[in-house]
């Protein structure tokens, strides 16, 4: 028996494999999903939103390491789930394997609540709205504490306290209590973009510092977090691809950001991180920004379920695309069309001080210009009546009548004479266009004869209108004339067909679109600036801008095909797996780009050739750029560096500032450049044009007010 125990006790002793404790196990488990106090309000309101509440509020203390707290009126949590809710892998959004392929929630695991009450110290106060009693629970590190009968409103509050009191080794590498805020006030906002139904309130070291409407409306989410000025500065984005609905706002060009964090994507109204969409963006803006900026972007993203992967990471926050490159064009489309739609020259305003009045200053009551009634008391004892000044009475039908209806005395009816003459020519047209019905009584016949007219007396009897007459007065209204029809629209938006040219196919045009008005140079300024007239505006024009900017688009439209250079040997080129699967799966593309590329053993590649263009540079660089360009699915995969000659060509070619230039190359210069969709920054991104419109002008100048 002794040497039984005895080998029993020495296998234990060799085994190196043990099963953790249910302690250790889920502290491991927890430190997956909760790694700062972010993370716990990111689940509590992820839960919240799910359980369609529209009034969500989050307060912290101390950057969220000592206080927490969410509240929510939502459907609440019954007295029997609520002990469930808390246990690992236990949830109400999937109950089968068929429910990940269409996940509409944005928690669906079973694992927030448990990992939470793992690492803190939890307080549930909930109620659904059928019950007639709320309940109390408490959990402290997985460990039950109460639960009990309560008196709450429909919801529910969730209060986690100490965050990481039991896991010393993870409390000491959080950060400042200023850091931690930060991130919580970031993760709300980010919410706050993607559900603009509700009404958020996020409140730190007991200060208010995000309220939102809960209006619906996606301008007044982005005005609410990220101001007047910044909301002012967006374009609106609504484009349809594919299957793909993308709606919401992208920056001006002139306003871009100069970092990426103001890029927001919501995939199906869940913030997401998305390599494809963020090259899509930067593609759309490409030689439109300045150096060191990025374009900021709030874009909702709604996609068949189907498509795309939310279980990829445990935050939720990176997402896997069934259909990359259909992502990023439908991206590209979207934004691109916008700024060629909605982006127009920058409209310069003049400052206008305004000169109130008495009235706007000082609160003076407006004059009473009511009249009082006046009533009349007659010898014959009958009820008073009104006087004719102030209540029309019927009109009779006699003059006697006439005369007892009021009970007044009638005056004497005066005589006026009045000598008629014959009006000329000049005068009748002057008559013609007046509105002084005076003058125009004045044409009477030519006749010098004394007409008596009197100023008093009974007024005619009506005649009666027959309806024959009124049929025909109705029958010889001139009809109004219907509006022409236009013959073309005022913008077509662009799809992947605008990228393949097409053959020029003539077109009868029956009906021709009014003329618009052309621009008219007017001067010079300073030898950079032109002066110019169109309408009722006036355009300032940076002539080395626009000069440099048209000759940049005439060379990249004239570089479909670029002439290669051959090597008298092939240089052996070494890419990744994944760079080398992209060239060789666009090698046509690379043809017409200039270079001679054929694959060899993977991963290498044999150039044979390059574009001219390119000179004496490193092909190795290249090539590997190049292949990055075709791993991002870009739709114009010619490398930065081909981007950068052009910018040399064109600026060197292009006429400068203090260039002496006639009249005529200037007008020349604004009648190319004017109206164009594609001309409205120089590559460098500076403005071409701004324009002033004649109304501010006038305001200067106290014509208008």
């Amino acid at each position: 028996m002794r040497l039984l125990e005895r080998a029993i006790e020495k296998d234990r002793k060799m085994s190196e494999i043990k099963v953790l404790s249910k302690e250790v196990s889920e502290l491991i488990a927890a430190g997956e999903v909760i790694d700062r106090p972010a993370s716990i309000i990111k689940e509590l309101l992820e839960n919240a939103i799910d359980a369609g509440a529209n009034v969500i509020t989050v307060e912290i203390k101390n950057g969220g390491r000592t206080y927490i707290r969410v509240t929510d009126n939502g459907k609440g949590i019954s007295k029997d789930d609520l002990p469930i809710a808390f246990l690992r892998h236990a949830t109400s959004k999937i109950s089968v394997k068929n429910d990940l392929d269409s996940i509409m929630t944005l928690g669906f695991r079973g694992e927030a609540l448990a990992s939470i009450c793992a690492v803190s110290k939890v307080d549930v106060l909930t109620k659904r709205p059928e019950e007639d009693y709320g309940t109390h629970y408490v959990i402290e590190g997985a460990v039950e504490k109460t639960c009990e009968e309560c008196g709450c409103p429909d919801g529910t509050t969730f209060v986690v306290r100490d965050i990481f009191y039991n896991v010393p080794a993870r409390l000491k590498f959080l950060k400042k209590d200023v850091s931690e805020g930060n991130f919580a006030a970031d993760l709300v906002t980010k919410l706050t973009l993607s559900h603009p139904e509700i009404s958020f309130k996020f409140i730190r070291d007991n200060k208010v510092e995000i309220l939102t409407a809960g209006d619906g409306k996606i301008y007044s989410a982005v005005y609410s977090v990220y101001g007047r000025d910044f909301a002012n500065s967006m374009l609106e984005v609504d484009y349809t691809w594919q299957g793909m609905h993308i709606t919401g706002f992208t920056v001006k060009p002139l306003s871009a950001k100069p970092n990426r964090r103001f890029q927001n994507f919501f995939v199906n109204k869940r913030y997401v991180k998305s390599r494809a969409c963020a090259a899509a963006l930067e593609e759309a803006y490409r030689n439109l920004l300045m150096t060191g900026k990025f374009p900021a972007c709030v874009l909702y993203i709604d996609i068949p379920p189907n498509t795309i992967d939310v279980n990829v990471h445990p935050t939720k926050i990176e997402v896997r695309f069934s259909d990359e490159k259909l992502m990023h064009e439908a991206v590209f489309f979207a934004v691109k069309n916008s700024l060629m739609k909605n982006d127009r020259p920058n409209e310069m305003h003049l400052e206008n001080k305004r000169n109130f009045t008495d009235r706007e200053l000082f609160d003076i009551p407006k004059k009473d210009n009511s009249v009082q009634l006046k009533f009349a008391m007659e010898d014959n004892g009958q009820k008073p009546v009104a006087s004719k000044a102030e209540i029309p009475a019927p009109k009779p039908q006699t003059e006697k009548q006439y005369e007892n209806s009021y009970s007044y005395q009638k005056p004497a009816p005066t005589l006026k004479t009045v000598e008629s003459r014959s009006i000329t020519e000049e005068e009748k047209e002057k008559l013609s266009g007046s509105d002084d019905m005076f003058l125009a009584s004045l044409e009477q016949p030519a006749k010098k004869e004394t007409a008596v007219t009197a100023i008093s007396g009974p007024e005619p009897k009506p005649r009666k209108v027959t309806v024959e007459e009124i049929n025909k007065a109705i029958s010889e209204i001139p009809l109004p004339e219907e509006p022409e029809e236009q013959s073309g629209e005022a913008f077509k938006f662009i799809d992947a067909q605008s990228f393949t040219k097409k053959k020029p196919v003539s077109v009868i045009v029956e009906e021709k679109e009014p003329e618009k008005p052309k621009p008219v140079v007017v001067g010079e300024l300073f030898k950079t600036y032109v002066v110019a007239q169109v309408g009722d505006e006036m355009i300032l024009m940076d002539k080395h801008a626009a000069h440099e900017r048209y000759i940049f688009e005439r060379i990249k439209s004239d570089a479909e095909q670029l002439e290669t250079q051959m090597f008298l040997e092939p240089i052996m080129v070494l890419l990744s797996y994944d760079e080398y699967d992209a060239l060789t799966a666009n090698l046509d593309k690379v043809s017409q780009l200039g270079f001679e590329i054929e694959p060899d053993v993977a991963p290498t590649v044999a150039v044979k050739g390059v574009p001219i263009i390119l000179g004496d540079d490193n092909p190795a660089d290249i090539i590997s750029e190049l292949a990055k360009n075709f791993i991002e699915n870009k739709l114009n995969p010619q490398i930065e560096l081909f981007d950068d000659l052009y910018h040399s060509i064109a600026c060197k070619a292009a006429i400068k500032a203090n260039d002496t230039n006639s009249g005529i190359e200037l007008q020349a210069l604004v009648n190319a450049v004017y109206g164009q969709e594609n001309i409205r920054y120089c590559p460098h991104g500076r403005p071409v044009m701004i324009t002033l419109t004649k109304r501010d002008i006038e305001k200067q100048f106290r014509r208008v007010l």
